[in-house]
């Protein structure tokens, strides 16, 4: 690991840049795009790296942007991410930069993330103090939950086009005092499944039960049974979620229906825990309806992997930031049951997927009276800039 220096990227390099990074970040919050829709996005990204001197390449993956800039005769290479799309949510903050686009809003803070890594594709590109080639990342639609961004980058090339030796990426985390860094090695966000079950019996009169196979009673008895596959399937020292989202069937209290439908979000931190909940849900989903003398259907969905940061890069990443913003600023984050589709990245490259606080009184992510924490676009501008300088040092 190279000699931290004074030379890198300082907090203080980036105070003259505050107010220009909060300008950009209210324009990108107050013009959200949603997944698979950030033309405007891509392209007020793509033209600022351009004017840069970046070598800039759009549509990697459909609306995706590469900006790659390479300086003296280094071999060594870095990817760094963020991400652009915004939700399908109503705004509530009554803000002055608030959403200009009725029922869409950067609720999770895309809009920062974008931001600090162009404050650090400036300040690299102005200061160029390393020794290889930056690959910075601007991936679409990490909302999407299938068929995202980050799968479609990767199915376009992004690894063959744009070589690397580890990728790097970023989440606010509201709660966490704005500056600070949580970090985690190995697994630190959760694979996301889902599973739709249909339930299909015989329907009939309410009066004459007896007459008719029940998928209400059936899936009653699913719900109450899903909620042992943790607590007796799962090893104690595991982390792993079951939770029934969903339940339809039904038209009126006088009639029993033919069918009836639960949601089941599972999330979990390893693949063997993984598999063992899918194959658990999938026998007591079967053998239940059986029992009842009912058919049931399972559309098992698998979502975003288990993000898995590196040991050496988590390692390197947080030497990083503790040189930036000290030892009493960074801690150790926990698990988080949420995902993110970072965790691809990951699968073909060695990296760290670092959390960035939002202040301890932030709205949670995905409310509609969330709002990125401009206090920290300066730290993570930094923090990138001095990363990339850090890994590609001369």
């Amino acid at each position: 690991m190279p000699q931290a220096s004074n030379q890198f990227a300082q907090l203080s390099d980036f105070d003259d840049r505050a107010a220009e990074l909060v300008a950009t970040r209210r324009h990108l919050h107050a013009h959200p795009e949603l997944s698979f829709e950030e033309h405007e996005t891509a392209a007020y990204v793509a033209e600022r790296l351009e004017g840069w001197g970046y070598e800039v390449t759009r549509n990697v993956g459909g609306l995706g942007v590469v900006g790659r800039l390479r300086q003296g005769e280094g071999e060594r290479s870095i990817a760094i991410r963020a991400d652009m799309d915004a939700l399908p949510i109503q705004e509530a903050t009554g803000l002055p930069y608030a959403s200009a686009t009725s029922g869409k809003m950067h609720a999770c803070g895309h809009d920062g993330h974008t931001t600090m890594l162009l404050g650090a594709a400036e300040y690299l590109a102005r200061t160029r103090h390393f020794n290889g080639t930056v690959n910075l990342i601007f991936q679409p639609a990490e909302e999407a939950g299938k068929g995202s961004g980050a799968q479609a980058m990767i199915d376009d090339g992004l690894f063959e086009r744009f070589p690397c030796d580890a990728i790097f990426g970023l989440h606010n985390h509201p709660g966490a005092a704005a500056g600070t860094f949580l970090m985690r090695s190995g697994p630190l966000m959760a694979a996301a499944d889902t599973a739709r079950i249909t339930i299909t019996g015989r329907g009939g009169h309410a009066s004459r039960p007896h007459l008719t196979v029940d998928p209400i009673v059936v899936a009653a008895n699913m719900v109450m049974t899903l909620q042992t596959v943790v607590s007796r399937n799962v090893n104690p020292t595991e982390t792993a979620v079951v939770t029934v989202g969903t339940i339809h069937g039904g038209t009126a209290s006088n009639v029993i229906p033919e069918t009836a439908e639960i949601a089941v979000s599972i999330r979990s931190f390893s693949p063997e825990v993984r598999n063992t909940l899918e194959q658990r849900v999938r026998d007591i989903a079967t053998s239940i309806a059986e029992a009842h003398g009912a058919s049931v259907s399972i559309d098992y969905e698998h979502g975003y992997p288990v993000v898995i940061n590196s040991e050496e890069e988590t390692a390197f990443a947080t030497a990083v930031v503790k040189e930036l913003v000290g030892d009493d600023k960074v801690g150790i984050c926990p698990m988080i049951p949420g995902s993110e589709d970072f965790a691809y990245f990951l699968e073909h490259r060695p990296g760290c997927f670092l959390r960035l606080g939002n202040g301890e009184n932030s709205a949670i992510l995905h409310s509609s009276k969330y709002d990125f924490n401009d206090d920290s676009l300066t730290t993570g501008a930094a923090m990138w800039a001095r990363l990339a300088e850090r890994f590609l040092s001369v």
